[in-house]
């Protein structure tokens, strides 16, 4: 009995590869999107008690210069805030890029592993059909040889 080859073992190798390559790429960016998305809640957090403070001290008082201050520091993370948001947008672009590239890969990989299985039944049903025949071949000889005895 001969063992099963599959012909596109080299390209179902090739394919597995480039999709663990593509979901190691893919959680790298799902950290990435994670650092950064904590990085605005993090300003966003500030600033929100930035304002209580600013709120707070409103009502006891404070001078004309503190209250440029805060606004000035207001104004400072509202920037950084706009600039984290774009890069969690693009960091979230990224990572759903990388989810359908992965979501691709998976699909080829099963369509090769499915091509594979298909072979592999076809190949042993083959196998089967070959011993059954010379099961009855060696049958046949074996009655022949007990008629040629009579």
């Amino acid at each position: 009995m001969t063992t099963f080859y599959y012909r596109f073992d080299k390209v179902l190798n090739l394919r597995e590869q480039e999709r663990d390559e593509t979901e190691m790429a893919y959680k790298e960016a799902i950290e990435e999107f994670e650092k950064i998305a904590t990085q605005l809640y993090d300003q966003m957090k500030k600033k929100e008690n930035i304002l209580e403070e600013q709120q707070q001290r409103m009502t006891t008082g404070f001078s004309i210069d503190d209250l440029h201050s805060y606004s000035r520091f207001i104004n400072t993370l509202d920037l950084s805030i706009d600039h984290i948001q774009q890069e969690v947008m693009k960091s979230r672009s990224k990572m759903n890029w990388y989810e359908s590239q992965l979501l691709e890969k998976n699909i080829e990989v099963k369509k090769f592993e499915k091509v594979k299985e298909i072979g592999k039944q076809q190949h042993n049903v083959e196998m089967e059909h070959v011993e059954i025949n010379r099961i009855d071949e060696l049958s046949t000889m074996k009655f022949r040889s007990r008629e040629d005895r009579w």
